[in-house]
């Protein structure tokens, strides 16, 4: 495993990093912003990162919001964990009053439907994530009883 993604993993679980959350995505915001979406804080660390851009479910101006996500044939899964804090992060809501968001990744930008999972599904896919982000694990523990939600990204055709 590479060391990064060791490390990243082991301060990921840290119960006091979700206090440097708005630091460390307006820094990872930023290293996209400058390299073009091509690299992130954590493709550095051998994770998959995308940025999600979605409607504002109240202004409508489009929110750029970098995500953890699994690779899997039906579209990028992405979990509406917050790093296991108590509330959901508003890029939940919005993507659920959204009818198309966009996904970038590596720089390139795919139109994408988002589908929230339930029931088998979506523990067959939680278990899918875990390979990726072991961290979940903690998260629901934390974020309980809240059930943290997971989309799958489903490519749309550009309307």
């Amino acid at each position: 495993m590479n060391p990064l993604r060791w490390s990243a993993i082991l301060l990921g679980r840290q119960p006091w990093l979700p206090k440097l959350a708005p630091l460390i995505v307006a820094i990872d915001k930023a290293l996209q912003r400058v390299t073009r979406g091509r690299v992130s804080l954590l493709m550095t660390c051998g994770l998959p990162e995308l940025m999600l851009v979605v409607p504002g479910r109240k202004s409508g101006a489009s929110r750029h919001t970098p995500l953890l996500y699994t690779p899997h044939p039906d579209g990028p899964l992405v979990a509406g964990s917050n790093w296991g804090q108590p509330v959901p992060p508003a890029w939940v809501f919005n993507l659920r009053s959204a009818d198309f968001a966009h996904v970038e990744i590596k720089g390139v930008s795919t139109r994408v439907r988002a589908r929230e999972l339930s029931g088998p599904e979506r523990e067959e896919k939680f278990a899918a994530m875990l390979k990726v982000w072991p961290n979940y694990t903690h998260y629901v523990q934390r974020a309980a009883p809240r059930v943290i939600p997971i989309f799958v990204l489903e490519p749309a055709p550009e309307g």
